[in-house]
């Protein structure tokens, strides 16, 4: 293969961690492409395949593309990384790259920090393009079309064992594998990637990573590229996006690589193409709404507290608790919506973040002797001028009544949020809460936080 010019390597910081992003391509459109599990920027352009699909794609677009915390040229990073950090970084990239909205391309195990992205965004991503993704990592008796969580620590041991050898990789080449010289630049592309417990660990934190709940919320028209005979997503994979999606197209191909940039190559970048100049038309109110998390707090016995203190007394109590409230929820990058007399309804761009910040708040209000309550949820919000309002307001509301005094309670979609956490979890039971009509299994943590705080300064 001739010589080709390469992009330069950037690099933008998200919070302390630096991010390693390019940016090519002669289009008028941007689009931002999320890498899956192995990524690496220099060595896309070793290969000869990957650097020719590159370069198509930077003949229709302005392509962005990153390499994820942890990997590649960026950041190591010691644990796991939360979608929410993840979101973050694409934020800073696009920031970086002089980037107002994009369509993006997701491939594979980008495909959940993508779904997450577009919901909690909306103005940011014009399209979804997901390919060969997968809106769980691992599956689960509700969803066989990825391998089942029982046989996840041998399946990850095996990647582990077999690292930097092209082993990993090969199983994402069509049927029949890669000749030995391709074979010989992936394996490379492994050992530049990541370590093997580097691997380990992105893998075992994906456990948690369920973007099932939010599909809903996904409001761009969407195409779903799925690979008939992909060996590591099956095509239920594809389908399930397809049928959940509610502006999705479902494109299948005959063929097999989980990796775009092999066999009917041509027929992916015409589709693409062919989606991405298609008009879009995106209703004014849609704009007003996106995926955010509620989080309602509530002092315990405060009606007591009243008539015991008096209200002068009980007002200086208030003023206190807001003097630290406002700040801590502000150092989260959170938002105080209101107050509520007895508590406060605050909102987050992140599940974790809001769920480090609850417990944040119940540890330095017990400081002043002022025990409070938590409940949290995340799904769509609509915004009224500085006020929100949405089913996943009422549901957080509700779910907050069902907590005890110095106890944060969440849903079941907020707990599928936070893969790499390090946040453990327990089931409170099931609860039919009042005005909706349908019962909520809940969620508290029970280990403190193991990994340093995720306030970003």
């Amino acid at each position: 293969m001739q010589s080709i010019e390469r992009p330069e390597t950037q690099y933008v910081m998200s919070g302390d961690v630096s991010i390693a992003f390019q940016v090519f391509g002669t289009g008028q459109q941007d689009l931002l492409y999320v890498p899956g599990i192995i990524s690496h920027l220099e060595t896309n352009w070793d290969e000869p395949n990957s650097a020719k699909f590159l370069l198509s794609l930077g003949q229709h677009f302005r392509v962005i593309i990153l390499d994820k915390r942890g990997q590649g040229m960026s950041d190591r990073i010691e644990g796991a990384t939360t979608l929410e950090e993840r979101i973050d970084d694409l934020r800073a990239v696009m920031q970086a790259a002089h980037s107002e909205s994009a369509t993006i391309f997701a491939l594979s195990e980008g495909g959940p920090v993508s779904i997450l992205f577009a919901a909690t965004y909306p103005q940011k991503v014009e399209r979804l393009i997901l390919f060969g993704a997968m809106a769980k990592f691992w599956g689960s008796d509700d969803y066989p079309h990825m391998a089942h969580i029982k046989y996840m620590d041998n399946a990850i041991e095996a990647v582990a064992s077999n690292w930097g050898k092209g082993f990993f990789a090969a199983k994402a080449g069509p049927i029949g594998g890669f000749n030995k010289e391709t074979q010989l630049l992936f394996s490379k592309a492994e050992r530049m990637a990541s370590s093997p417990s580097g691997v380990k660990k992105f893998m075992a934190a994906n456990s948690l990573i369920d973007v099932r709940p939010i599909l809903s919320d996904v409001k761009q028209n969407t195409l779903v590229i799925q690979r008939r005979h992909d060996q590591l997503v099956r095509r239920g994979n594809g389908r399930y996006f397809a049928d959940n999606i509610v502006n999705a197209t479902y494109l299948e191909l005959s063929t097999s690589s989980h990796l775009p940039q092999f066999e009917d190559t041509e027929v992916v970048i015409d589709a693409i193409v062919k989606f991405t100049h298609a008009s879009v038309e995106i209703e004014s109110s849609e704009l007003d709404r996106k995926l955010s998390t509620a989080l309602f707090t509530d002092i315990v016995g405060s009606t007591e507290k009243l008539l015991k203190m008096g209200d002068e007394d009980w007002r200086r109590v208030l003023d206190q608790h807001d003097s630290i409230v406002t700040p801590l929820v502000a150092s989260y990058k959170g938002r105080v919506v209101k107050n509520t007399g007895d508590g406060i309804l605050a909102i987050f761009d992140g599940p974790v973040r809001a769920l480090q910040c609850a417990l944040s708040l119940i540890e330095e209000l017990n400081k002043i002797n002022l025990p409070i309550r938590a409940g949290l949820h995340v799904g769509e919000v609509v915004s009224r001028g500085e006020d929100i309002t949405g089913i996943a307001v009422n549901i957080a509301a509700r779910v907050m009544d069902q907590a005890n005094s110095g106890e944060v309670l969440m849903t079941r979609t907020l707990k599928d949020l936070t893969g790499g956490s390090q946040m453990v979890f327990e089931s409170a039971g099931e609860y039919e809460l009042k005005g909706l009509g349908e019962n909520f299994e809940l969620f508290r943590t029970v280990s403190k936080r193991t990994q340093a705080d995720l306030v970003q300064q």
